[in-house]
C-alpha cells in the first residue's frame, strides 16, 4: 500500500463507519497469546474496522523466542516456558487450517487468559481449539518442536521489520512497522478510529521512530 492510499484510507465521518468506495488499508498484526498488551490492542484494531477500510492480517510472534538467551529473572524465564505451547498451537493451526483461524483462535484463547484468568496449559488449548472448530488433537504441539522453525519464520518476519529491542504488539502499515500502540483500556468507536489515523500519520514521515512515556497503570480489561 502506497503513502497516498493509506491517506485517503484515514478517515471517515465521525461514527458513520468506512465510508463506501474508500480504498482498503492493509494492516499486518503480530502477536502473542500470552501478552495482555498485545491483546487490548488487538481489541482495538477490531474496533478500528468497523470504523475505518482496514483489513487487518494476523501473525505470530513468540515471547519466548524474543528473550531466548536473554538474562531475565527466574520468575519471568518460567514464564518464557510456558509462553511456547500457545505460539506453537496457533502457527500448527494455521499452517494445517489455513491462515484465516489465526483471528478466532487467538480470541477464544484470549479470552480466556486475559479475562477468565484462565492458566495457557492443555484444557485451556483444547477449549480454544474445540470453541473454533479445530481439532483439539492440536493441543498436543504446544510440546514439541515440530512447528517451531514456522514459527521462528513468523516471528523474525514481524520483530525484523522493528529491531530487537521491542516486544509485541508490532503493527505493519504503510511500508513501516512499529512497536504497539501500547494503549489501556482499548479505545472503541470513533476513538479507536482517531488513534487508527495518528499511526498512519507518523508511519508517513520519514525517520520518525518513536514516541513513549511511563506506563503508570497495568492493562484494564471490559
Amino acid at each position: 500500500m502506497t503513502a497516498d492510499t493509506a491517506l485517503s484510507a484515514q478517515s471517515s465521518p465521525t461514527g458513520s463507519g468506512p465510508a463506501p468506495g474508500q480504498p482498503l488499508a492493509e494492516a499486518d498484526f503480530w502477536f502473542d497469546p500470552m501478552c495482555p498488551w498485545a491483546w487490548l490492542t488487538s481489541r482495538w484494531m477490531l474496533e478500528v474496522e468497523k470504523v475505518r477500510p482496514v483489513r487487518t492480517r494476523w501473525h505470530v510472534m513468540s515471547l519466548a523466542i524474543l528473550n531466548d538467551g536473554q538474562d531475565v529473572p527466574e520468575q519471568y524465564r518460567e514464564a518464557m516456558r510456558q509462553a511456547w505451547g500457545p505460539v506453537r498451537v496457533c502457527i500448527a493451526a494455521a499452517a494445517t487450517a489455513g491462515e484465516e483461524v489465526l483471528l478466532p483462535l487467538y480470541t477464544a484463547i484470549g479470552r480466556r487468559r486475559h479475562l477468565e484468568n484462565a492458566d495457557l496449559n492443555e484444557e485451556t488449548l483444547v477449549a480454544a481449539l474445540t470453541e473454533v472448530g479445530l481439532d483439539p488433537a492440536l493441543a498436543a504441539v504446544a510440546g514439541s518442536t515440530e512447528w517451531d522453525e514456522r514459527l521462528r519464520a513468523s516471528h523474525s518476519d514481524g520483530i525484523n521489520r522493528v529491531g530487537m529491542d521491542v516486544g509485541t504488539p508490532v503493527i505493519a502499515v504503510a511500508g513501516t512497522a512499529f512497536f504497539g500502540p501500547v494503549v489501556t483500556p482499548t479505545p472503541r468507536g470513533e476513538a479507536a478510529g482517531k488513534l487508527w489515523d495518528g499511526v498512519l500519520l507518523v508511519a508517513q514521515t520519514p525517520g520518525f521512530y518513536e514516541l513513549k512515556r511511563s506506563r503508570d497503570q497495568g492493562p484494564i480489561f471490559d
